[in-house]
Formats: C-alpha cells, sequence, structure tokens
C-alpha cells in the first residue's frame, strides 16, 4: 500500500519501523534523516518532534531485522542484500585440533580401589587415641 494515499489516522496506527519499511520499498537505499523526515511529514510533525524522536527512530533502525545499515551511511531492506560468507579453512583445522581428547593419567588402582598405604597407619593411631571410659568414672567427673 502507497503511504501517500493512507488517511492519518490509519498512518498513526504503523510503527515509524512500519512506514519506513514501506517508504523502503518505494524508493530504496536512504540516509536516517531523509526516511524519518518523509515519515515526520506524512504524520505531520513539526522540526522540533523530528529532532525530538529521530534517536529512537534510530534506535529502532538498528534493532530491527528488516534493515540493513550500508557501508555509505544509508538503510535498506536486508531483503535487497545478500550476504556472502566464506570460511577459513585454516580455522577449520585449528578448531578440530583443539577438540582432540587428553591424555588420561595413569594412576595406582587395584580393581577400582585407589592404593593408600598411609590410610591404615592413620586409621590405628585414631584407634589408639580413643579410651574407654566407664560410667563410675563419668560420675565422678560430675
Amino acid at each position: 500500500m502507497n503511504l501517500n494515499k493512507m488517511t492519518k489516522e490509519e498512518l498513526e496506527t504503523l510503527s515509524f519501523t512500519d512506514m519506513a519499511e514501506m517508504i523502503l520499498k518505494e524508493q530504496k537505499a536512504l540516509n536516517t534523516k531523509t526516511i524519518f523526515e518523509q515519515i515526520c511529514k506524512l504524520l505531520g510533525y513539526s522540526d522540533e518532534d523530528l529532532e525530538e524522536k529521530i534517536g529512537d527512530f534510530y534506535t529502532s533502525l538498528t534493532t530491527d531485522k528488516r534493515f540493513i545499515f550500508l557501508e555509505n551511511g544509508n538503510w535498506d531492506l536486508r531483503c535487497n542484500h545478500s550476504i556472502k560468507i566464506e570460511l577459513d579453512d585454516e580455522d577449520e583445522d585449528e578448531i578440530e585440533e583443539e577438540i582432540e581428547p587428553e591424555e588420561v593419567e595413569e594412576t595406582d588402582e587395584i580393581d577400582g580401589e585407589i592404593i593408600d598405604d598411609d590410610i591404615d597407619d592413620d586409621i590405628d593411631d585414631d584407634i589408639d587415641e580413643l579410651s574407654i571410659v566407664s560410667d563410675e568414672d563419668l560420675e565422678e567427673e560430675s
């Protein structure tokens, strides 16, 4: 639908980015200010309104996936541009090398149990430190 044929009420129901999309479909790539000036003219906004709202409009363009910012500073619809992605084979080789599994260090294990020669000595020391206290000794201490 042509923006110039729409009523002001119909235009006010559209977002700035929807209007920008319609403008770019008709006129191709334009800079931020030119697009927003056309929107403000259609909505009857003043120059003060334009200056006040253009920052929010720019933010909307940058976050909306329908638009692409071109090298020359203009905006266009993303669907009008193809993006070529090239993969460097060297990078793929480096990634594969990083994924190689690490070697596991050998440990002293017998049937899944870790050998600890000192553990028996520690248990014996703990038992020697224990003492049995009779009930009579407990009563005397109280």
